[in-house]
């Protein structure tokens, strides 16, 4: 009986150890062939930006500069809303922008200056985007003094609700057509009151340069709720102009907002509707003959 007690172990512990190989070869092997999708999604990531035809001084007869604000929380802009968080190597609009900024693929400029001539240093860019709190916590040993703990805060996305771009409407005469040139383009994030959690109002980031960020635009998808095979990118959402915004500044002597002498709401939303409908009576009055 001893005698065949060997054997027995031998077989037993061999077949233990295949069937934990096995078990640990079986969901690698799945693992590597799993792909979220029936085919390999690779036009928007191969995707260049498509360049804008070229115009010459000589042929704008025309042109206004325009400031816009898009509100993300409407309908129309939750394609650059959402996710708040990345999902599934989905990034919003909110997200591209100031992770590039972070890690210096885009220059920002001022917040201030929308001709982009002051670039923010790394260390200011640092400090819009990181909430950094000193708390005193109680120590554990004697004289029990309390000790400054140092807490460091990611950035909450979802605390951008606005955008702002401006852009530069124009008549060429060379092709007979009234054209749109986006130049910059500007996250606005709420200020928050760290101690009441209120919003105390709203702070613009940093301005960037709207043709340098086409280059990331153009391999960054949005989702499509009519096609999951046809995914746009953000550059479409903008050439196309697929967004809802308003006006609430227009070019003038001034340099002043539509808020700084319309005060009332109501007054600010006809204003921007008459500054628009201004901008596409011209193309119409250089029709007339």
């Amino acid at each position: 009986m001893l005698g065949h007690t060997k054997p027995i172990d031998m077989k037993f512990t061999r077949l233990m150890l295949f069937l934990l190989l096995f078990a640990g070869i079986v969901p690698m092997v799945f693992s590597q062939n799993v792909q979220p999708s029936p085919f390999i999604k690779e036009t928007n990531i191969l995707r260049d930006q498509v360049n804008y035809p070229h115009l010459r001084e000589a042929d704008v007869t025309w042109s206004k500069r325009v400031w816009r604000k898009l509100d993300l929380r409407e309908k129309m802009n939750h394609k650059f809303y959402f996710p708040t968080e990345e999902i599934n190597d989905r990034r919003s609009l909110v997200q591209v922008l100031i992770q590039s900024v972070d890690e210096g693929s885009l220059a920002a400029f001022d917040p201030l200056d929308d001709e982009f001539a002051t670039i923010l240093t790394q260390a200011q860019i640092d400090q819009k985007l990181t909430y950094v709190d000193t708390f005193w916590m109680p120590s554990d040993l004697p004289p029990y003094d309390p000790i400054p703990t140092v807490v460091e805060e990611p950035f909450d996305y979802s605390r951008v609700k606005e955008i702002r771009i401006k852009e530069e409407w124009y008549f060429d005469k060379q092709q007979s057509v009234m054209g749109v040139r986006i130049i910059g383009i500007q996250p606005v994030m709420e200020n928050i009151d760290r101690t009441t959690g209120q919003v105390r109002g709203k702070e613009p980031m940093f301005w960037v340069y709207f043709p340098e960020a086409r280059r990331i635009f153009a391999t960054t998808d949005v989702f499509n709720r009519h096609n999951d095979a046809q995914r746009w990118t953000l550059d479409d959402v903008f050439w196309k102009r697929m967004f809802g915004s308003y006006i609430y500044k227009v070019g003038n002597v001034y340099n002043r907002q539509i808020a700084d002498y319309a005060l009332n709401g109501i007054d600010q939303i006809l204003e921007a509707e008459r500054l628009k409908d201004d901008v596409f009576a011209m193309e119409h009055d250089l029709w007339e003959y």
